[in-house]
């Protein structure tokens, strides 16, 4: 297990995120919402576009204005519980070995899905679920505000400048910077705009993640530094 407190005495901590980040779900969420805008007459494509880039009720706002928001809401939250029943998916290669190596009470999880939803897949896909996860029924103010991780950092006891954020999204990203975190990202194929470091993968960033919490206490680095 790793995660012991470095040179400078304090207890260093990870922060995931879920969906793109330790769960591939890219698949599944395009499929959800195609299957959802089908069930309005609207062009499914244009609908995950959008869905990409905003939370499902300014998603509404935007693709189906007439409709009545809370309805879409629960019709898709139907959908997705359906597809953490059936849907084909699976955990980021390196994410198993990740988990199982961090010591328990040194690491959260910090999604906009719901608990319920993430248990299942992790379930599904044999991962550990941590102590503190940090929902969208958690808080009031989701991703991109600092409100999540810092809400993740309290649970643990920890101070933000001791948390390392591993995220995949520009809003994830802008959350772990607002909460004054170390913050770096995987699995896409360019650096987020904002990020300390970046990983093509997920399994690439291990080794770096688990000298983060068991090493002393690393310098920030200004902007972006591409890992290969």
């Amino acid at each position: 297990m790793i995660s012991e407190p470095g040179e400078s005495g304090a207890m260093r901590y990870v922060l995931f995120d879920v969906d793109g980040t330790l769960i591939d779900a890219v698949d599944n969420q395009r499929l959800v919402w195609q299957t959802w805008a089908e069930r309005y007459g609207l062009d499914p494509d244009e609908v995950y576009r959008v869905a990409l880039r905003t939370r499902p009720m300014e998603t509404f706002a935007q693709v189906a204005p007439d409709r009545d928001a809370q309805k879409c809401l629960a019709e898709l939250h139907e959908l997705e519980d359906e597809d953490v029943r059936t849907g084909t998916y699976a955990a980021f290669d390196g994410a198993s070995e990740l988990l199982n190596a961090l010591r328990p009470g040194a690491w959260a999880l910090v999604t906009s899905n719901y608990e319920h939803r993430v248990r299942g897949r992790f379930a599904r896909t044999g991962l550990p679920v941590p102590e503190v996860l940090v929902d969208a029924a958690a808080v009031e103010e989701g991703k991109p505000s600092p409100v999540p991780y810092l809400q993740a950092a309290a649970r643990l006891g920890a101070q933000p400048e001791d948390c390392l954020v591993v995220e995949d999204t520009p809003s994830g990203v802008q959350s772990g910077l607002r909460a004054g975190m170390t913050v770096w990202g995987v699995n896409t194929p360019a650096a987020v705009d904002g990020v300390h470091r970046h990983f093509d993968t997920l399994h690439e960033a291990v080794r770096d993640i688990l000298a983060f919490v068991s090493g002393p206490h690393p310098q920030r680095l200004e902007g972006s530094t591409t890992v290969r």
